[in-house]
């Protein structure tokens, strides 16, 4: 990580970050803890301060890949010592979630192997469904656990959660109140992300999306800065599925890695590059479309699909903003708010919250 200044040094300052950019956009109510780079000595004066700055506690993301310990895994770890306290910090991430409101428990692993012959594949799934069980018991009626899947990385031989289908069999396990998170940038190049938001979406099992942009593999670039035909493909199923329903109950995440970018105004980039996105997706003429599909029509159909995607949408969000109160350029908002000068020599002292998120 390169140093920038301004940037947050403890979840507060985080907060404060988060609800500037729900200020000036006016659609990012909630924003994501991550433990025990987040922790604080009182998560309920944590989720009252949010709530203060006009915004909540949303999902809470455990970490069970950073400790030496979890060299060889956490939840499937060969150490049982090692697969309790993995086991242990889960249920500590729910008396989080308990304290501050939240609803979601989002669930990332980093267990796997490197080498054939490492361990027994077919073992770890077993502890891994172990644990999955123990730390689903404890969620109350209105909590979800939350499956997060990767290809590759840090283990390259096999992950223990690698793909949509293996977080799926899992969930399905478990039962109601799991659900799958699809990560933008977690799957092989190439892959057709859409088609697996399709297929979770049918199965309700859907429950949550980490935005970003990959060239090649995990690289958390701004979302829709890669790809944003594909971001627009995805919103298209969300569209179709009606996932965006306030009660869809899927949770829409940013979660990008801002280096050489200045943090808050990359931030803003990106929700404005999903505002156009799902805008273009809103605007499909679906009757027109359904009917092209059933006739065969594939030239019109996929015509009546382009048509949406180049549509310069940006004026009719201008618009919408101003109808909301809100400045119609929110990057030239925040830029003249002088927001990111006062930060910069505020936060002066201390290390970064987090891997200098």
């Amino acid at each position: 990580m390169f140093h920038q200044s301004g940037v947050p040094r403890n979840p507060f300052e985080k907060i404060d970050d988060a609800a500037q950019v729900h200020r000036l956009t006016g659609i990012t109510p909630s924003v994501a803890l991550h433990i025990p780079w987040d922790s604080v000595d009182d998560f309920s004066s944590l989720a009252s301060y949010a709530g203060e700055r006009g915004i909540s506690i949303g999902t809470i993301n455990a970490n069970v890949f950073q400790d030496d310990d979890f060299m060889l895994g956490s939840v499937a770890n060969p150490d049982p010592k090692v697969r309790q306290k993995a086991v242990h910090h889960l249920l500590e991430c729910i008396d989080v979630m308990d304290a501050t409101g939240s609803k979601d428990l989002k669930l990332w692993f980093a267990d796997g192997t490197n080498y054939p012959g490492q361990d027994n594949i077919r073992s770890r799934q077993d502890l891994l469904s172990s644990a999955l069980r123990e730390v689903y018991d404890r969620l109350a009626p209105d909590q979800r656990l939350v499956l997060e899947y990767k290809l590759f990385e840090p283990s390259f031989y096999t992950m223990d959660v690698p793909d949509w289908g293996t977080a799926f069999v899992h969930c399905l396990e478990l039962g109601s109140k799991a659900v799958v998170c699809v990560d933008l940038g977690h799957h092989a190049l190439g892959t057709n992300i859409e088609f697996i938001v399709a297929m979770l979406a049918r199965q309700g099992k859907l429950g949550a999306f980490d935005f970003n942009s990959r060239f090649y593999a995990d690289d958390d670039l701004m979302v829709g800065s890669a790809d944003p035909f594909q971001l627009f493909r995805i919103l298209n199923e969300c569209v179709a599925a009606r996932l965006l329903d306030p009660d869809s109950g899927v949770t829409f995440m940013l979660d990008q890695c801002h280096n050489i970018e200045p943090k808050i105004p990359a931030q803003i980039r990106s929700v404005m590059n999903l505002q156009e996105s799902t805008a273009k997706a809103l605007l499909i003429d679906r009757d027109s479309l359904g009917d092209a599909q059933r006739a065969g029509n594939v030239l019109e159909a996929n015509a009546i699909f382009m048509d949406a995607f180049n549509t310069d949408v940006r004026p009719m969000l201008e618009e919408l903003r101003k109808e909301q109160g809100l400045d119609p350029d929110p990057m030239n908002a925040f830029d003249s708010s002088g927001y990111a000068k006062q930060v910069a020599a505020e936060r002066v002292g201390g290390e970064p919250s987090g891997w200098g998120a």
